[in-house]
């Protein structure tokens, strides 16, 4: 029994050395990211985190569990149920430096990978200004079909971050149907 708290004390002190501001890997709903979102912004702000900066984090945290709720491919609750999707990921918030790094890992179908990687690998030579202009034009056209959203929190943390966002697609060897999809902005 030592030895399980010995590790989840060195799993806090990790976080600790690290810098984590917030941490959440298990399930994500509508309701929990509603509650998770009233302590990261609590958290941004005991941080000392300035104004400006918090928007964008708040921003990208909530973009990046939202697409957990409506892309990741482990439901506990699918959508069809009421009361929305609760599905399967993790983000992570930490300071690293003057900057803050936003990191979400979920689980998407593996089908899916190439048709996500068209939307984002244009972001990372996309300049601020043709990010900026990205986003106007996606706002006055229609929705895709295939989002449960309006098509643009890609374009968010892109425009708000201040590195092209980083991703990558990790096949599931237990799995092949399901790949991980990680994606890391700095802001």
């Amino acid at each position: 029994m030592s030895s399980i708290l010995e590790q989840d004390s060195a799993f806090y002190d990790l976080a600790q050395r690290r810098n984590v501001l917030f941490y959440h890997k298990g399930y994500f709903s509508h309701n929990i990211v509603a509650s998770m979102g009233e302590v990261v912004r609590l958290q941004l702000e005991v941080a000392g985190v300035d104004g400006p900066t918090r928007r964008k984090l708040f921003s990208a945290f909530v973009e990046l569990s939202q697409n957990i709720v409506h892309y990741s491919a482990d439901a506990l609750q699918p959508d069809s149920q009421s009361g929305g999707a609760i599905r399967e990921g993790a983000v992570c918030i930490r300071k690293d430096g003057e900057r803050h790094l936003m990191l979400c890992v979920n689980p998407i179908s593996t089908a899916d990978v190439e048709h996500l990687r068209t939307k984002l690998e244009p972001l990372r030579n996309m300049s601020l200004e043709e990010i900026k202009q990205a986003y106007k034009v996606s706002l006055r056209a229609e929705t895709p079909e295939e989002s449960k959203g309006a098509g643009l929190g890609f374009l968010t943390m892109a425009r708000d971050a201040c590195a092209p966002l980083e991703f990558a697609f990790h096949p599931r060897a237990d799995d092949p149907e399901t790949t991980l999809f990680c994606l890391k902005a700095i802001i």
